[in-house]
Parts: C-alpha cells; structure tokens; sequence
C-alpha cells in the first residue's frame, strides 16, 4: 500500500529525522551554498532545506507527492517526470541529489539515469547518494530491510557502485552506518 504524500512525509521523513540522518551526514562533506542542485527522487521535498529556493530543483515521478512538496516548501521548484531523459540542460547542477531512491527502480533503468546524471552534470559536479544497503556481516539487518521496505532492489555496496563506475565515476564511500538498528546505510559520492 502506498502511503499518502502526507502520511509518509509526517511518519518516514520528519523533521528530526531527516536532520539527523540525511542532513547531517551531508554537511559533514559537502557545501551546497550557492550550488545548483538537483534532488533525483524528491518525493514530498524534505532534503529542500540543505539548498536556498533558487539553487535547487526536485524532480520525482510521483505526482502527488510533488504537489504535497509545492504546497509545503513554495518558494522551492519540483516538478514530476516521467521519462527517461531528465528535465535539464546539459552540464548544469554542482550537485545530484539520491536519498533513498536507487533502492526502488529496476538496475536496467537506473543505468539509463546514470546517463542523464552524467549528461547534466558541471564538469567538476559531484553525485550524492545514500541508500539502504546489504552488509555482509549484518544477516538480521539485511532481513529487516527485505521484508519492510518497499525498494525491491537493495543492493550491496559493490553493486551501487558499479552503476557508476560503468560510466567511468569515480566513487568514493563516505560512511557505513546503521539508522534506527536494523537499517543499513551507505553514503558515498561519484564524480568524473
């Protein structure tokens, strides 16, 4: 069942929650002061804040979580796509934005996206992403994740990773961590 744009932005993505375990694992590494940003997956908008209104541009398929992100952060820019191609120019955001979307879409489609990113990337752009991931020693874990989350493709470090290293990014693994006890986490960038 899938929720409401209001349910899952008050249950899955408040506040807090965000701050805690997207926000600050962000700031830790990066800047995004007076940098284009486009947040790939921007579902109901919560990642919006770590950009001022002008600099960022969230994009998800899903319409009715756009609209729900319109309405709550008005001064930011969202838009719903549907196709393959990204509604950008070529070379222009500083940054790409992934929190928790790779996990949801089939590898063959990712690959066709990991195209785009690389078409409308800056030359010295970077890629962001954090996604629920299977660690070898972490058996319980990787159980939780399968039988709770909706993403039907949880991957292991080396296969995110090689959805870009196909494309000749360079990945670098920022941090591993857990969130919440039972969620795996990998934090990492690519850039050319």
């Amino acid at each position: 069942m899938q929720l409401s744009p209001r349910i899952y932005h008050s249950l899955i993505r408040p506040k807090w929650f965000t701050k805690l375990y997207i926000q600050n694992h962000i700031h830790q590494h990066f800047n995004f002061l007076e940098k284009k940003v486009l947040d790939f997956g921007a579902g109901t908008g919560a990642n919006c804040t770590l950009c001022t209104p002008n600099h960022y541009f969230g994009i998800d398929p899903d319409s009715n979580r756009i609209e729900f992100a319109k309405r709550l952060y008005n001064q930011y820019r969202f838009e719903t796509f549907k196709e393959n191609e990204l509604p950008a120019d070529n070379n222009s955001f500083d940054f790409i934005l992934i929190i928790a979307v790779l996990h949801h879409i089939p590898p063959e489609m990712v690959y066709c996206y990991v195209k785009e990113f690389k078409r409308v990337l800056k030359p010295e752009g970077r890629i962001v992403v954090l996604e629920p991931c299977l660690f070898e020693k972490s058996p319980i874990s990787n159980w939780f994740m399968r039988f709770n989350d909706k993403g039907e493709y949880i991957l292991r470090e080396e296969e995110y990773l090689n959805y870009f290293s196909k494309e000749k990014f360079q990945c670098q693994v920022l941090k591993k961590f857990k969130k919440c006890f039972f969620y795996n986490e990998l934090y990492f960038s690519a850039s050319l």
